[in-house]
């Protein structure tokens, strides 16, 4: 048997999924980082509230995207828009890192 699952169904079965990861939000500045817990010192997602930027690391896109059986683009995208509705604010880009080599995620003191 066949199910046709819409977008904003799959939107809210994502978004449920993040939601029980519990990310914390850790304010720096313009920067809002989402960690798994209050001793990381590297975020897995960054937004920028001055810019609208979302910073997403790979290991979560990955983890998404093999999980809900989505593409890597469509898992990016989904994300971002969980961020949005996180934070409710605006992603204007949202750019997967691989390679941190900017820290990026680190998250200052």
């Amino acid at each position: 048997m066949k199910y046709l699952i819409t977008e904003s169904q799959l939107d809210k079965v994502i978004f449920r999924y993040l939601d029980i990861k519990n990310f914390i939000q850790i304010k720096r500045g313009n920067t809002i980082y989402f960690v798994n817990s209050e001793d990381d010192k590297y975020a897995q997602i960054r937004y920028d509230r001055n810019d609208g930027w979302c910073y997403i690391r790979h290991g979560l896109i990955y983890e998404i995207s093999s999980f809900f059986s989505l593409d890597i683009y469509d898992s990016k995208e989904v994300i971002g828009r969980w961020v949005e509705n996180t934070l409710q604010m605006r992603v204007t880009y949202t750019r997967l890192v691989f390679h941190d080599v900017n820290n990026l995620f680190k998250i200052p003191n």
